[in-house]
C-alpha cells in the first residue's frame, strides 16, 4: 500500500528560498573577504595613486596655472593700455621681455585663456600692418566659448583670405561666421557679407540663399535690403 507522500506548503518552500538565499549570500560574503585579504596591497596602492592624482591636479591648478594666468593677464593688460594710448607698436610688442605686448604674452602663455586673446588682438594688428597670412595664423591660435568672438575670429580670417586672394576659403570662412555666433546681428552682419562676397565672385546661387536667409530671420535688421539683393542677384 502505498504511502501518502507530504507535499511542503507554500510558506515551507518560501522558508526554504530564503534560507538558501541568505546562504549564497553569506558565500559571496566570505568571497569578498578573502578577495580583499588577498588583494589588500594592491587595492590600497590604486586608492593612493587615485588620491596621488586628484591632489596633483588641484596643485597643478593652484601652484601653475593661476599664476600664470595672473602673469598672462598683467602682460595683456599692458598692451591693452598701449593700445587705448594709440601705440600700436608697443601694443603688438614681441620684441622685449620688458614689454611682451600681445605677441609676446600668446607666445609664453599660449595655453593659457588670456594668451589666446592675446593671439587674436595681435592678428588684428598684423591685418592691419597688411601682414595677412602672419594675421592669419595668429587668429587661427585664438580659440574661445564665447561664440560671438569666434564669428568675429572667422570673419577676420574670412578677410586675410580674401586680401591673399584666396576666395574660396574666404567664403569658407565667412560661411563659418554666419553660424558660429547666437546673437542675431552678428549672425546678420556676417550673413549679409557672405552674400555679398558670394555676389562679387558670381556665385548667384550662393549669393540668394544668404539673402533669401536674411529675409527670412534678420528683416528686423536689414531695412529690406535683402529684397534688392535677390533682385539684383537675376541680373549680375
Amino acid at each position: 500500500m502505498a504511502k501518502n507522500i507530504r507535499r511542503p506548503s507554500k510558506k515551507e518552500m518560501e522558508g526554504k528560498e530564503t534560507v538558501e538565499v541568505f546562504k549564497g549570500l553569506d558565500k559571496t560574503a566570505l568571497d569578498a573577504e578573502q578577495f580583499l585579504e588577498n588583494h589588500a596591497k594592491t587595492l590600497i596602492g590604486i586608492f593612493v595613486g587615485l588620491v596621488l592624482i586628484v591632489l596633483g591636479y588641484f596643485a597643478f591648478q593652484q601652484f601653475y596655472v593661476v599664476p600664470r594666468n595672473n602673469e598672462a593677464t598683467m602682460g595683456y593688460l599692458a598692451a591693452q593700455k598701449n593700445l587705448a594710448d594709440g601705440k600700436e607698436d608697443l601694443a603688438l610688442g614681441g620684441k622685449t621681455a620688458a614689454n611682451p605686448g600681445y605677441l609676446g604674452t600668446y607666445n609664453e602663455y599660449s595655453g593659457t585663456q588670456v594668451g589666446k586673446l592675446s593671439a587674436y588682438n595681435a592678428g588684428l594688428l598684423k591685418f592691419k600692418e597688411g601682414k595677412f597670412q602672419e594675421a592669419y595664423d595668429l587668429l587661427d591660435k585664438f580659440s574661445s566659448d564665447n561664440k560671438t568672438l569666434m564669428a568675429l575670429k572667422y570673419g577676420a580670417m574670412a578677410d586675410c583670405q580674401s586680401n591673399l586672394n584666396r576666395n574660396e576659403d574666404a567664403l569658407s570662412l565667412l560661411d563659418k561666421a554666419t553660424k558660429a555666433s547666437d546673437d542675431p546681428y552678428t549672425s546678420y552682419y556676417f550673413t549679409r557679407k557672405a552674400g555679398i562676397f558670394a555676389l562679387a565672385l558670381k556665385k548667384n546661387a550662393e549669393a540668394k540663399k544668404y539673402f533669401s536667409t536674411i529675409d527670412e530671420k534678420y528683416q528686423d535688421y536689414d531695412n529690406g535690403m535683402s529684397d534688392a539683393y535677390i533682385e539684383m542677384v537675376k541680373y549680375y
